[in-house]
């Protein structure tokens, strides 16, 4: 499985990430091991959605970082 997923961070901003190991990466972000949200810790998990192509979850993962994923986000997912 492969998944792309959505963490609040305690700046109350959001990151968008893939993973074909969602727990293990979730733990990496948790212990600081992520440059991008090393600053931001603690992270919350607040939506993923799994795949059973990778290609898709990469796929999905970019719309979402698009001004159109901005707002299917805003509206839909949080």
């Amino acid at each position: 499985m492969y998944y792309s997923y959505i963490l609040l961070l305690s700046n109350n901003t959001y990151y968008t990430g893939f993973s074909s190991d969602l727990k293990h990466r979730i733990e990496e972000h948790q212990k600081g091991l992520v440059a991008q949200t090393r600053n931001s810790r603690p992270v919350k998990l607040i939506y993923y959605s799994a795949f059973v192509s990778k290609k898709k979850a990469l796929d999905f993962e970019k719309y979402l970082k698009t001004y159109s994923g901005f707002a299917f986000r805003n509206k839909r997912l949080v």
